[in-house]
């Protein structure tokens, strides 16, 4: 049970890193250098990255980290182990954040970039863009900084548990 412990926590925090990493990278410089381009650009990007993030690896990262993070801190229950629970209960909470807001915020907009078709077509992409960029770009900061968070949570709880092991 103890490298199983060990195991699950490693691959939370890998997982949960990568994450941190692809939204921190949307933050300080995917949507900056966007954010510089014209209208049809920044439009047909994000649809493109939309359409192409959903993947298997993308799953793997995405997924895993809430997965392997529920193993993690279940497997810490074990009083030889609850020193790092604290700290994964945190990184959990933190990667909620994450879920939460990509549900409620950035999922729903990357749908209505979808559902405006093909950019040669749409006639006001000025207002496609302006009802996007704005708010998606929030969310995903606060994306970037509760995945990051979760990540240094993580972290640490793998240092703990290593203190703490036999």
């Amino acid at each position: 049970m103890g490298l199983l412990s060990t195991v699950s926590l490693f691959a939370a925090t890998v997982t949960t890193g990568l994450t941190a990493g692809l939204f921190a990278a949307f933050a300080y410089a995917v949507m900056p250098g966007l954010g510089r381009a014209d209208d049809r650009t920044l439009v047909l990007a994000m649809q493109r990255i939309n359409e192409s993030i959903l993947n298997g690896w993308f799953a793997v990262c995405f997924g895993g980290a809430l997965l392997f993070t529920l193993l993690a801190a279940a497997l810490h229950l074990g009083t030889d182990r609850r020193a790092a629970l604290p700290w994964i209960v945190a990184g959990l909470l933190a990667y909620l954040v994450v879920l939460g807001v990509t549900a409620v915020v950035n999922v729903p907009l990357n749908n209505v970039l979808a559902r405006a078709g093909d950019v040669d077509e749409v006639t006001d992409l000025a207002a496609v863009r302006e009802r996007f960029e704005t708010t998606w770009v929030r969310g995903n900061v606060v994306r970037a900084v509760a995945s990051t968070g979760a990540f240094g949570l993580l972290a640490w709880a793998l240092m703990v548990a290593g203190r703490h092991s036999g």
